[in-house]
């Protein structure tokens, strides 16, 4: 086996939540900062909250607010509004001579 290939474990190591919680672990680092925990996260709590540190979920609102807002036509309703236009307008010069009478 190779020596000092390997890094060095520190038992001890101390985590640092968001939230406030703190706890230890071993790892290849000292100390490390987490963003959510146990204690935080909303499956073990119970709560329903959202948990967003880059804005993901405010974007996602703002587009499901956007798509609400517009007027959505199915593609079965743009293809009877076509029929109905194609109806109105004459096809040729007979249909259209045919009209003035």
């Amino acid at each position: 086996m190779k020596s000092d290939i390997h890094p060095k474990w520190y038992p001890n190591a101390t985590v640092g939540c968001a939230c406030g919680n703190t706890f230890t672990v071993g790892s290849s680092k000292p100390s490390m900062q987490i963003d959510i925990c146990s204690k935080c996260h909303p499956f073990y709590t119970g709560e329903m909250r959202f948990i967003d540190t880059m804005g993901r979920v405010e974007r996602f609102q703002v587009k499901q607010k956007k798509a609400a807002d517009t007027t959505y036509v199915s593609k079965k309703k743009k293809k009877q509004q076509k029929k109905q236009d194609d109806q109105k307008t004459p096809k040729s010069l007979k249909e259209m001579l045919m009209g003035l009478k």
